[in-house]
Parts: structure tokens; sequence; C-alpha cells
């Protein structure tokens, strides 16, 4: 199971980057737009299965502020 652990303050429709902690707490998941920009995306080099997506700063953050 998913918890949510920090998101946008500014989301206005649910639907807004956001970090979530899985049950082990040993692994992230995070909710982002998807990265489709060709020269992106070749300088990453990713395997098949795994994607990039765009994170905001002030997502991660507020994250690690509130681990202090």
């Amino acid at each position: 199971m998913l918890r949510k652990l920090t998101g946008s303050p500014d989301c206005k429709n649910g639907s807004c980057p956001t970090l979530w902690g899985t049950e082990s707490e040993q692994n992230y998941v995070v909710q982002g737009q998807v990265v489709t920009d060709p020269e992106r995306l070749a300088q990453l080099d990713l395997p098949e299965g795994e994607t990039a997506v765009l994170v905001p700063a002030t997502l991660l953050e507020e994250y690690f502020r509130a681990q202090r």
C-alpha cells in the first residue's frame, strides 16, 4: 500500500506531483509529468520498462525539510 508523503500545496485537482512511500519503506514512487523530450530521454538511456518524470524541486525540499 502506498502512503502519501508530500504533494504540491498548490494542487487544485488532486492529480499533481506527489511523493509516495511504499509499505517496505525502502522505495518511493514519484508522480509527475512524464519526460517526453527525445533529447533528454537520449541523455538518460533508460532501459526497457523504466520511464522518467519531472519532479518539482519544491516537492523534494518540502519532504526533506519535514524529515529534519
